[in-house]
C-alpha cells in the first residue's frame, strides 16, 4: 500500500479525499498532515515520497518559492519525486507559473475522491514511480492501462505572478507554399479554399482563426473523410479523429437518414484542457487544441471532459498484429502529426497518449487543406480562416441555417454545420 503525507492549511485537503486515502481499499494511505514547510522537508527526507502535492487554492506571495523548495527537497533525496499543485481551478497562466517553478502537474480538488486517486496514480506512473515502466519493465501501453502509486501531499498556499513558461505554445514555420492557378469561375471549391489557406499562412499565427464548416445536406455517409484522416495520420485501431455519426429519422414508411461527421470541435472554451493534470494539452493561438505526446501521461481525464467524445486513447494496438506474419510496414511509418517524427513501433509516444483531431496542422504549414476536406467526395466539408472576411468559410458561417453542437454548454465550437 502506498503512503501519503499531506502538508496543508487546515481543511485544504478535501474531506472526502482524506477519507478515501485512509480507506483500506485505497492504493494511497494518508499518514499525516502538517502546515509547516520545514516539517514538510523533513517528511520528504524521511519518507522519500512519490509525489509532493502543493495546495494552490488561495493566492499568496510564497507558493512559487515554496514549490521550488519542495522540488529541491525531492531532488535531495535522489528520487526526484514530482511536485503537483492542488487547487479547485487553475487558469493557463497559473498552471504555467507552477510548471515553470518545477511542478510536474496539477490536480483539481473538484474531482471526486476516487477520481483524484486515479489522477494521482497516473501522474506517479507517468513519471516512472512505484511500478512505473522504468522499474517494472512493462511497456508504455501496459503501464498506462493500470494504476498503482505512492505519494506524499504537501498542500500549501499558491500565488499568481508572471509566467515564464509559455501557456499556449503555437509553433508555426510555414514551408514552401504551392503555386496555384489563377482563380476561375468554374474552379473546384478545393482550389479556392487552398488559395485562402496559403493567404492565411502569410499572417502571424495569432491572426489566423481556423474553422470548419460541414454541410449535412451534402454528406452521403461514405466515410471517405474518416478513412482519409486515418491514413494521413497513421491512426491505429481504436483511434478515430473523424467519425461519421448516422441518424435515422421519421416514421415508416416516411423515413430517412442523415449523417454528422464529428471532428474535434476546436472549442474556444475547451473543457478538456483545464483537467489535464500535467498541462499536456492546450489551445493554440490559432484556435487549434493540441496534445504534447511527450508530456501526456495517459490519465484520460481529457477524454472524460470532452462533451463531444472527440478524444480517444492509443493503447498500442496494430491492425495486423494478430496475423500470422509480423506487423505490416505501413503501420510502422513515421507519423506526420505535429511534425514531431513519432514512430509507434519505437514503443513510445503516442502509445498511451490521448489523441485527437488537429486540423492537420502539418498540412496547413505547407499550404495544404486537411485530409478530411480533400477526400470528401461530395464537397461537404469546408475549411479556412474566419479572420479573412473574403474567405468561403466566413460567408458560410453567416448563413441563417448554420448551427453548432451543444452551444448551450458555452464551449464555443469552431466547427459549424449547415442544415
Amino acid at each position: 500500500m502506498a503512503t501519503l503525507i499531506a502538508v496543508s492549511a487546515p481543511g485544504a485537503l478535501p474531506r472526502s479525499w482524506r477519507a478515501e486515502m485512509r480507506s483500506s481499499r485505497s492504493p494511497h494511505r494518508l499518514l499525516a498532515e502538517t502546515d509547516d514547510p520545514d516539517e514538510a522537508e523533513r517528511l520528504v527526507a524521511e519518507h522519500r515520497p512519490d509525489i509532493v502535492l502543493i495546495e494552490a487554492a488561495r493566492p499568496g506571495d510564497g507558493a512559487l518559492e515554496l514549490c521550488r523548495r519542495m522540488v529541491g527537497a525531492c531532488a535531495a533525496t535522489g528520487d526526484d519525486a514530482p511536485v503537483v499543485a492542488l487547487a479547485p481551478r487553475l487558469d493557463d497562466e497559473e498552471r504555467a507559473e507552477f510548471l515553470d517553478a518545477g511542478a510536474r502537474g496539477y490536480v483539481l480538488t473538484t474531482m471526486a475522491a476516487a477520481q483524484a486517486v486515479i489522477a494521482l496514480q497516473a501522474i506517479v506512473e507517468g513519471y516512472g514511480r512505484v511500478g512505473g515502466p522504468e522499474r517494472s519493465g512493462r511497456s508504455r501501453a501496459d503501464f498506462l492501462r493500470v494504476g498503482g502509486a505512492a505519494l506524499v501531499a504537501t498542500a500549501l498556499v499558491a500565488t499568481k505572478g508572471r509566467a515564464a513558461t509559455q501557456t499556449n505554445p503555437s509553433p508555426s514555420a510555414p514551408g514552401t507554399m504551392p503555386e496555384l492557378p489563377p482563380a476561375a469561375g468554374d474552379e473546384d471549391v478545393l482550389l479556392r479554399m487552398q488559395r485562402e489557406v496559403v493567404r492565411a499562412m502569410q499572417k502571424p499565427v495569432g491572426r489566423r482563426k481556423w474553422v470548419m464548416v460541414i454541410d449535412q445536406r451534402k454528406c452521403t455517409g461514405c466515410d471517405a473523410c474518416t478513412i482519409g484522416c486515418a491514413t494521413e495520420n497513421q491512426l491505429p485501431p481504436g483511434v478515430v479523429y473523424r467519425p461519421v455519426v448516422e441518424e435515422e429519422f421519421g416514421e415508416y414508411p416516411n423515413v430517412g437518414r442523415r449523417f454528422l461527421p464529428r471532428p474535434c470541435m476546436q472549442c474556444e472554451e475547451p473543457p478538456c484542457t483545464p483537467v489535464c493534470p500535467v498541462g499536456a494539452t492546450w489551445r493554440r493561438a490559432d484556435g487549434v487544441t493540441v496534445v504534447d505526446y511527450d508530456q501526456c501521461i495517459g490519465c484520460r481525464y481529457c477524454l472524460a471532459a470532452c462533451p463531444y467524445s472527440a478524444r480517444t486513447s492509443d493503447f498500442g494496438e496494430y491492425y495486423t498484429e494478430s496475423t500470422p506474419g509480423p506487423v505490416e510496414p505501413y503501420e510502422e511509418q513515421v507519423s506526420p502529426e505535429y511534425l514531431a517524427g513519432k514512430r509507434r513501433s519505437d514503443g513510445g509516444s503516442p502509445i498511451g497518449n490521448a489523441r485527437k483531431c488537429h486540423f492537420c496542422l502539418h498540412k496547413l504549414e505547407n499550404g495544404m487543406l486537411p485530409a478530411c476536406v480533400t477526400t470528401c467526395i461530395g464537397r461537404a466539408t469546408y475549411f479556412g480562416d474566419a479572420n479573412d472576411p473574403d474567405s468561403l468559410v466566413s460567408e458560410l458561417i453567416s448563413q441563417p441555417n448554420v448551427r453548432r453542437l451543444k452551444e448551450e454548454l458555452g464551449t464555443e465550437p469552431r466547427v459549424y454545420y449547415l442544415t
